[in-house]
């Protein structure tokens, strides 16, 4: 059996895949996640937003967050969130507040354009998240989302301390 790659191609890529990775979770998960953040990335691209920038946004609008909650919101190491809200920040698109409560952190407020910018990416983000669940029967998406967000809340959504294993941060 020759390599499997994700591509174009993908869903007979999984069709061929041999029998222990067709029924791994991780693998299939890891194939969903890295074609699903491709789309994204691909599609957000014409609004000047990576969907790592979109889900910084869309998440420091629902409260006031310091950067470091923030962070940990979206799961985003300290380096990285501080890179993209220089990015945020370099764009208009948020700013960094002194807390209120706690005058070491600053809060990430997002700005009139942010809040503009990060609806027209909800609606890019919606379209493709429907685009990709179109290929399941009506009533089974909201079963899978449902299934899907329930292994995360349950214990799939917190990495443990390992040696081995390395993410695979999307290109964003």
């Amino acid at each position: 059996m020759g390599v499997i790659k994700n591509g174009a191609n993908g869903a007979a890529a999984i069709a061929d895949a041999p029998q222990p990775l067709a029924s791994n979770l991780a693998w299939l998960l890891s194939q969903a996640s890295y074609g699903l953040a491709t789309q994204l990335t691909k599609a957000l691209h014409d609004l000047g937003v990576s969907p790592r920038a979109h889900c910084v946004l869309s998440t420091a609008m629902t409260g006031e967050l310091t950067q470091t909650e923030l962070a940990q919101a979206v799961g985003l190491d300290k380096t990285t969130m501080v890179v993209t809200i220089d990015e945020l920040e370099a764009a208009g698109l948020a700013e960094r507040r002194p807390s209120k409560t706690d005058r070491r952190a600053r809060v990430i407020a997002v700005t009139k354009a942010g809040a503009r910018k990060a609806a027209q990416a909800a609606e890019v983000v919606d379209r493709v998240q429907a685009e990709a669940l179109a290929s399941l029967p009506a009533r089974e998406r909201k079963a899978f989302m449902e299934a899907l967000g329930q292994l995360v809340s349950s214990g799939l959504g917190t990495p443990v301390e390992c040696g081995g294993v390395r993410r695979r941060e999307p290109r964003s």
